[in-house]
């Protein structure tokens, strides 16, 4: 068995190991620079989980400084043979494909007995592969790769390995793997855990402290000790065993450790919104390196209502609907018009998997995609009620069909994309526009994934992220300005000075589509919620806009949408992208996107699509009733309630009057003999007095103080 994998890796891995040689040395060169190593993340955690507010540093801890308890305990849980290996533990993995080999088998069983009729229900999702992977491979998916569970991903991470090995040092590689593995509660990295749950320096983690931290690396939310105190403990105690198996300390060495498990400081309960937290860095570390400050304030523009709004709802859907469906995962972006991201939900579970399938998972965005081929026929002179005809076409050997398989003949751009025809933007494509053409109109309304050009793309064969769908579509509702997404509303030092400011430094927005472009699109896309294929994301109270999308084999469905106030894209599939169970775009997104959307609204003023005449929906026609959703024992969740909020003109009225005030004289201390001389109704105006200097002023009494009146 040893040398088939040996023989397999060869085969499957000469080429690759190739292609990323010269991208790995880069990379590493920018991983491995102490300057620009993990941020600690337990200070972000408790701002900006309350506040919309962050606070990083800069830290790195050298090798030496690592507490030697720690290390031993990480060796001995995660890779024994760490320090003899050379990258991989053939051992390892040799059991790891035996498992994986088992539970394919008993997948493929289970499936044989329900086509046999002798069981009723298949498994949810494909069997789970095991790992096997060497600390070094652990170090190369964290630097290189994405989390996905898959054969590829793995013989990637082996010949990454392996590169490491070579051009690495072991006590490096060990280093950086400390510094980036996420050990539960939003850290990254032992001297951020070390701060977050014992509240010391990791060079001063005693044996139980280090025992349980080890802990975290082979499930860092099952076992993190702030949510979960005694399985933390429970799965210490295994380290502390391993390190006696392993040799590392002795029986007697870890019997004070076993009698008194490590504490940890009480953190609350509170949540903390991490794949947004992730996302915020990156536009924080773009835009800090114009300061020299490593310590920095950041304001973000994060809505805590809202993001706790998005998350349920994605939880509630797959919770209620998830087995049916047969999908495990999902995503969502909330962008406010004007470019501030309020809420992004990346996964089901943070603690699970820090995979941000918001920004990061390309994912096909079926019919979805056909807004961006709309959009350019608009600017190139067509209009909603252009008519093109729906019928077969061939292009290159290619012949699309429609979802029912039929064809309507003549139609117009309206009902091509209410009704979510194939054929004619196919036909739009090929004949009238090119792709890429329509590449280019993605690409300035904000999707930055590269697209591919192909003869498919107009049925959105070509990968995007939630992120890409909600930047796009957020052109729309302002009236064909860019969106200018952005994380940071601002950035100061520790002394209050204002670094950069968003609304200050950012390029005001640039024209993307004509303002009758715009409009038009925004008379189709309000139609598609009333009347066609995305009616169960149509909200009561105010007019809605959006597109489904759902890709071949039903492995993803999309719902994009927004109002005169918000935008949302609303993603649900599985990582190992197996099928769902006919899970399409105007059912479970639909319906998440209105929860979100529903609550987004809640006592604010609603804005008008720019274009729509009508900006409040037709009472006369009803809107297709989502199911309501479910929490584990069956009952109904009850919608959350948004705080309620200034409204616009009171918000306008103190802002106007805070301008007033600012810029009215400051109030002087008249002259007490002066005033007594004066009438009443003089004094109340006595702010006109020219000042005196108050060392000659005697002191006033209560009474002959004069009363200051605002003006």
């Amino acid at each position: 068995m040893k040398a088939f994998l040996r023989l397999l890796l060869l085969a499957l891995g000469a080429g690759l190991a190739l292609q990323l040689y010269f991208a790995g040395r880069i990379a590493l060169m920018r991983f491995v620079d102490p300057e620009s190593t993990a941020f600690q993340r337990s200070e972000a955690w408790a701002v900006a989980s309350h506040t919309g507010t962050l606070k990083w540093r800069q830290q790195w801890v050298p090798y030496a400084e690592i507490s030697g308890h720690l290390k031993r305990a990480i060796i001995a849980s995660e890779d024994a043979g760490f320090v003899l290996h050379e990258g991989i533990d053939m051992d390892a993995l040799e059991k790891a494909w035996e498992k994986n080999t088992q539970a394919e088998e008993r997948a493929a069983q289970s499936i044989s007995r329900l086509a046999e009729g002798k069981s009723k229900a298949p498994l949810a999702r494909p069997p789970k592969i095991i790992g096997g992977s060497t600390i070094t491979q652990q170090l190369a998916k964290n630097l290189f790769l994405s989390n996905e569970r898959t054969i590829e991903r793995k013989v990637k991470e082996a010949f990454l390995a392996l590169w490491l090995e070579a051009n690495v040092a072991k006590k490096e590689i060990l280093r950086l793997y400390l510094d980036r593995a996420y050990m539960g509660g939003g850290t990254f990295g032992v001297a951020a855990a070390t701060q977050f749950y014992f509240g010391k320096d990791v060079t001063e983690v005693n044996l139980a402290e280090a025992a349980m931290l080890a802990g975290l690396f082979k499930a860092p939310a099952r076992y993190a000790p702030h949510i979960n105190l005694p399985a933390a403990r429970a799965r210490a105690n295994e380290v502390l065993t391993n390190m006696v198996q392993a040799n590392f300390v002795t029986e007697g060495q870890v019997i004070g450790a076993r009698r008194n498990p490590a504490d940890v400081i009480d953190r609350g309960s509170a949540d903390a919104p991490d794949y947004f937290l992730d996302w915020a860095f990156e536009e924080t570390v773009r835009l800090a390196e114009a300061f020299p400050q490593h310590s920095l304030i950041v304001r973000t523009t994060l809505d805590t209502g809202l993001q706790k709004a998005a998350e349920t709802a994605v939880e509630a859907g797959l919770r209620q609907f998830g087995e049916s469906y047969r999908v495990s995962q999902g995503g969502t972006v909330v962008i406010e018009n004007g470019g501030a991201v309020r809420a992004m939900v990346g996964g089901r579970d943070y603690g699970e998997s820090q995979f941000n399938r918001a920004t990061r998972a390309l994912r096909q965005p079926g019919s979805s995609f056909k807004v961006y081929v709309y959009a350019t026929a608009m600017e190139n002179g067509f209009t909603p009620e252009s008519v093109i005809p729906d019928s077969p076409i061939t292009w290159r050997g290619w012949s699309p069909r429609n979802y029912g398989r039929s064809y309507a003949g003549a139609v117009n751009l309206t009902t091509a994309l209410v009704k979510s025809i194939n054929t004619v933007p196919v036909r739009l494509a090929k004949d009238h526009l090119g792709t890429e053409k329509i590449a280019e109109t993605a690409a300035a309304m904000g999707v930055e994934t590269p697209l591919r050009t192909d003869k498919t793309m107009p049925l959105g064969t070509s990968e995007v992220t939630v992120l890409d769908q909600a930047t796009g579509y957020a052109v729309l509702p302002a009236g064909g300005l860019a969106a200018n997404r952005h994380a940071i509303t601002q950035i100061l030092n520790y002394q209050g000075e204002v670094l950069y400011d968003q609304s200050r430094d950012s390029p005001a927005p640039a024209r993307i589509l004509s303002a009758q472009a715009a409009a038009a699109m925004n008379q189709i896309l309000v139609q598609v919620p009333e009347w066609g294929t995305g009616r169960r994301a149509k909200l009561d109270t105010i007019r809605t806009a959006g597109k489904t999308g759902t890709t071949q084999s039903y492995r993803d469905a999309w719902f994009v949408g927004y109002t005169g106030n918000y935008t949302a894209a609303v993603w649900f599939g599985n990582d190992d992208y197996t099928s769902t169970n006919n899970m399409t775009g105007g059912t479970l997104p639909a319906m998440t996107f209105k929860r979100i959307m529903e609550y987004a609204h809640q006592g604010i003023e609603f804005r008008p699509i720019p274009g729509v005449d009508y900006p409040l929906p037709d009472p006369s026609a009803a809107p297709v009733v989502a199911e309501a959703p479910l929490d584990e024992n069956g009952n109904a969740i009850v919608a959350p309630v948004r705080p309620r909020t200034l409204n616009r003109q009171t918000t306008d009225l103190l802002k106007a009057l805070g301008d007033r005030l600012g810029e009215a004289a400051a109030l002087t201390l008249p002259d007490r003999h002066f005033t007594a001389a004066l009438p009443s109704s003089a004094r109340l105006s006595s702010a006109s007095v020219a000042p005196v200097d108050a060392a000659e002023v005697p002191a006033l009494s209560p009474v002959s103080a004069p009363t200051p009146v605002l003006q």
